[in-house]
């Protein structure tokens, strides 16, 4: 009510109108950057990319190790908190997405994994026609360029540099690859090759020693087009209908209540949060629970906010015999050479991911395929610093990690509107750990991450275990670990889920609002399921093929 109160007085004298546009992407991350580029390319369509973040023109932002500075920042940073989860010892997580341009792929650590093939032929097989690897892979190669150069799997000369990660890695991480074959897993020269089980070392959305963000690849070239305007800091409120159709957006803008019109298209795309809340504030959704926030339903649908999926991870940290990244970066002498040694030559520890190589593999052999992600990182943060994760300021003593995500997770969660003021964050209930799928699977899992530490060369270097610590045995124990110290890994999704019809999903295989016209959902939120490893460049994907859809008028 007070928020109601409050919008019918901005909307008075205060209103302000912005000119027509085509299309209104909402939206300025991953996929939203890489919408804004392809529907302007032709030069025919008036496009208005509406971010409710600032410029990403920080050195933090793009210096890749510098994401530690932007975790807790709330200028590029929404800040988000999950609510207490059972399924984490009643901890509320802490969910960082970037509230910047570019988004979640401004802040985000920079890995760039496409998912298993399986992943797309899953999203096939539940009724989105279009959608298998095979009409994917396509889309994946025509907007990459490869380091690593062409071929049947990877693409060259796209807008997206992808490093292949050759140089400036620390030399433990050898040894991790060797233990980890040791241990069973295979070698993978190209974790976005043929397969994408085995080990390796990770591909880096990184050029030149700078963050390769979406904003960065896609929008900036795109800045110079007349057809394209960006507005910064511009909170969109709700989605404004013509009876059924989208014809604009409502937004907030230096505490001014404005309004922007679209001719052809209102595209959202503020990923698997953000999304979800300005639907249910714009009338799509479930109406009892839109009824009790006082928002008139203009479309049922109660997949809107529900099939939340995320990936959740641990780390086993280790005190090594051999010098690591903690004695690079600790000190302030190492951090003078380092500092100087990226903004001289933009090289050094400074210039790429703490995430240097890891992998997939099966818990167990019975598995069909990959259901865990692992991470290697030649550092440790076991002690806190405040507001702040502190990669740039880690453990005093030779550290390093061993850091696993689940794949596929089963428990369900969901993103409610928690009020009709769109300024109030809402309610993010993951359900972490909910079935005992995903627990036992976690379970197998760290058990591997202790049989790979068993195993020279890396075994040899290791001092001591340290987190969880060689008194965390039994199964019970192991548990109680994973529940205390897991937590999301960045990764959410599917909360506007595609699906044949709006019994099935909230968007259709076009990313059209089922029972809407005029309205696209394009970001994460749309993925009918969850892919194995980093979403950002599933992300970019959608948003490159959404755009084509856009443009055919699909």
């Amino acid at each position: 009510m007070l928020w109601s109160l409050a919008k019918a007085a901005l909307l008075g004298p205060h209103q302000a109108m912005l000119g027509e546009f085509d299309y209104i992407i909402v939206g300025a991350g991953a996929a939203g950057c890489v919408l804004a580029n392809r529907l302007t390319e032709n030069g025919r369509h008036r496009v208005l990319l509406m971010e409710a973040g600032g410029s990403d023109r920080r050195f933090f932002i793009h210096m890749p190790m510098g994401y530690g500075k932007t975790f807790y920042d709330p200028s590029i940073n929404w800040m988000y908190k999950a609510e207490a989860d059972a399924g984490l010892a009643g901890q509320e997580d802490f969910w960082p997405r970037g509230k910047v341009v570019g988004g979640s792929s401004s802040i985000n650590a920079m890995v760039y994994v496409r998912g298993d093939a399986s992943d797309f032929d899953d999203w096939r097989s539940a009724g989105n026609v279009g959608w298998g690897w095979d009409d994917v892979l396509p889309a994946f190669k025509a907007m990459e360029h490869n380091e690593a150069g062409t071929n049947e799997w990877r693409g060259h000369g796209g807008p997206l540099f992808i490093s292949a990660n050759n140089t400036q890695r620390h030399w433990t991480g050898k040894a991790f690859l060797e233990a980890s074959i040791a241990a069973g897993l295979s070698h993978n020269r190209d974790l976005n090759g043929a397969t994408q089980e085995g080990v390796g070392h990770f591909q880096l959305t990184v050029q030149n020693g700078r963050r390769n963000s979406a904003s960065r690849a896609f929008l900036r070239p795109a800045l110079k087009r007349k057809n394209l305007a960006v507005l910064l800091n511009a909170h969109a409120t709700q989605v404004v209908f013509d009876d059924r159709r989208a014809v604009g957006v409502e937004y907030l803008q230096d505490g001014v209540l404005k309004r922007a019109h679209a001719k052809a298209e209102v595209i959202v795309a503020t990923g698997a949060i953000n999304t979800p809340q300005l639907l249910q504030l714009s009338g799509i959704g479930d109406g009892a629970h839109l009824q009790s926030l006082g928002i008139k339903t203009l479309h049922e649908n109660r997949h809107v906010g529900r099939n939340l999926k995320d990936h959740q991870g641990i780390n086993y940290t280790y005190r090594l015999n051999v010098p690591t990244l903690n004695q690079v970066l600790r000190p302030w002498w190492g951090k003078l050479r380092v500092g100087l040694q990226y903004l001289l030559f933009q090289s050094g520890p400074l210039s790429i991911s703490m995430n240097q190589a890891g992998g997939f593999f099966r818990t167990n052999p019975a598995r069909t395929r990959p259901n865990m992600q692992l991470y290697y990182q030649a550092f440790s943060t076991l002690i806190p610093r405040a507001n702040e994760r502190p990669i740039l300021s880690p453990d005093p003593f030779p550290g390093m990690s061993i850091g696993l995500s689940n794949c596929r997770p089963t428990s369900v969660g969901e993103i409610i509107a928690n009020s009709p003021n769109p300024l109030v964050h809402p309610r993010i209930i993951a359900n972490a750990f909910s079935t005992d799928h995903d627990m036992q699977e976690m379970l197998e899992a760290v058990k591997f991450i202790r049989k790979i530490a068993a195993q020279k060369p890396l075994a040899n270097l290791i001092e001591e275990e340290l987190r969880p610590g060689p008194a965390v045995q039994d199964d019970t124990d192991l548990v109680a670990d994973i529940r205390q110290r897991s937590g999301t890994v960045y990764h959410p999704c599917c909360t506007a889920r595609m699906g044949p019809d709006a019994k099935h999903g909230v968007v259709d295989a076009q990313f059209r609002v089922h029972g809407i016209d005029g309205l696209r959902v394009i970001d994460a939120s749309a993925f009918p399921s969850i892919v194995s490893g980093n979403l950002n460049a599933a992300s970019m994907m959608i948003g490159w093929r959404g755009a084509e859809m856009v443009l055919k008028g699909n």
